[in-house]
């Protein structure tokens, strides 16, 4: 299983970082092990000392491929659910600093939450609403509507580099409103209306 993630997908969480607003996809890895254990919680890494939420709408792919186009991406996904790519951001501004790739900051053990998954046919992903929520403050709220590169457009283009596996995860990039955790702190993630994430940093 791949964790293929998107960056700077929203202008205004480009923009909130300081970034460029991307031409392509701007695209990095996790690795399998950053999956969080279900029902596990966050334990915030020693290495960091300025961890950030990130919540994303992840697409499951159910068909592999190649050179997928985008009128046909859409038969690719069958599930579609929310994850939290938690970032080490002081680690990540120096690797960019350096010219370093991301993966440190990124893609370490745990970094990686996901929700349950559920049937695209259920929801339009075109206008999909996802939100977040810190103790009790929402703190991110986003719409797929305001993606720059869309889930159709960034299959199409993850597989001209990249063979699409059944299973394969693909986390679609956050909205404004990141931020940092501290112990204690309960976070709660919302698809539409529906509750489909309740987690603890330790």
């Amino acid at each position: 299983m791949k964790l293929i993630c998107i960056g700077r997908n929203y202008a205004d969480h480009a923009r909130e970082l300081g970034n460029e607003v991307p031409e392509n996809p701007v695209i990095f890895m996790k690795p399998d092990t950053a999956v969080l254990k279900k029902g596990s919680d966050f334990y915030l890494p020693e290495f960091s000392d300025d961890v950030h939420y990130e919540l994303e709408v992840v697409l499951k792919i159910s068909k592999g491929g190649k050179y997928i186009t985008e009128e046909h991406a859409a038969k690719h996904i069958e599930e579609i659910g929310l994850g939290i790519d938690f970032t080490a951001r002081d680690l990540q501004s120096e690797l960019k600093k350096k010219g370093l790739p991301w993966e440190l900051a990124k893609g370490f053990d745990g970094s990686a939450v996901l929700s349950e998954f559920f049937k695209k046919e259920d929801y339009d992903l075109s206008r999909l609403n996802f939100s977040l929520i810190k103790n009790k403050e929402t703190v991110q709220r986003g719409n797929t509507s305001l993606m720059l590169f869309s889930p159709e457009k960034i299959i199409a283009f993850v597989s001209k580099f990249f063979t699409l596996r059944t299973g394969d995860l693909i986390f679609t990039g956050t909205p404004q409103g990141v931020g940092k955790v501290a112990e204690n702190d309960v976070l709660e993630a919302f698809l539409e209306d529906r509750k489909v994430l309740d987690l603890r940093i330790q």
